[in-house]
């Protein structure tokens, strides 16, 4: 049964969410939590809100909680599968999608939003060869180049364009890392913000995973471990950002050079 309190801490939370005040309703569903943790409803709120936020990592972690608690509640499955999808970790999507439908195989709105996720996967896949298939679009059919071509604009030509591949494996790597540094960052200003909750002097146990262990450490070393955490990952995101600017630019350059190139000889 649920929590009286607990439910008129969550009624302010969907009050605040219908307003898309979220940061609000995150604090009241947070609330409800802290009174009572298991309530899976309560996490798939807070996740919703953190997905208006965009901020797709906590609401990831919110839809996994309210999994865990409650693993028949159909939109834990489809809060997951959103973040995940909106992380560009469609076959992850896919795969959550399939476990709710595992469990309510008629779902129309699990349904719809495997064959969305799967037209985000497809579209994504079709940008990522846009830039192969501009190098290819360079070249004669079958591979050869432009015949118009002497062999020295030809063989530039096609240094160009393996230098294109090179640079759009990079940028995809970059855009990676990116994203990783985000989720990295999100996760520990999240673990940071549930650990001031805590009354000042507590006297629980807490441990910080090192590689594959956990060693017993205390609240304020957790505390300024996370915070060098973030800095970390913001410059790195700060950095990787910058690079990935620099990355775009390098593709549109090379992009144009093919194209003024391969222009003569079309003309010609």
């Amino acid at each position: 049964m649920s929590n009286p309190d607990a439910e008129a801490k969550k009624e302010l939370g969907n009050k605040a969410f219908a307003a898309k005040e979220y940061d609000e309703a995150i604090k009241h569903y947070t609330a409800a939590i802290a009174v009572d943790s298991k309530n899976c409803v309560y996490y798939s709120n807070r996740s919703a809100c953190y997905g208006g936020k965009k901020e797709w990592a906590s609401a990831a972690k919110d839809a996994k909680e309210c999994i865990k608690f409650n693993p028949t509640f159909i939109k834990g499955y489809y809060r997951l599968a959103n973040a995940q999808s909106e992380q560009n970790e469609f076959d992850a999507a896919l795969a959550t999608i399939k476990q709710g439908l595992a469990i309510e195989s008629d779902n129309p709105q699990l349904q719809k939003q495997m064959r969305q996720v799967k037209a985000k996967r497809s579209n994504m896949r079709r940008a990522e060869n846009a830039s192969s298939n501009t190098a290819s679009s360079t070249a004669m059919p079958g591979g050869m180049p432009y015949r118009n071509l002497d062999s020295s604009t030809s063989k530039e030509v096609m240094d160009l364009q393996q230098q294109l591949i090179a640079t759009t494996k990079e940028y995809r790597m970059v855009k990676a890392n990116i994203m990783k540094a985000q989720n990295g960052k999100r996760s520990n200003e999240l673990t940071r913000m549930e650990l001031e909750k805590l009354p000042q002097g507590t006297d629980a146990k807490m441990y910080r995973g090192v590689g594959k262990m956990f060693m017993l450490t205390s609240r304020s070393d957790i505390m300024t471990h996370l915070e060098e955490s973030v800095d970390k990952d913001g410059k790195e995101e700060k950095d990787l950002s910058a690079k990935l600017d620099y990355l775009e630019r390098r593709l549109k350059s090379q992009q144009q050079n093919i194209q003024e190139l391969t222009k003569s000889a079309s003309s010609e």
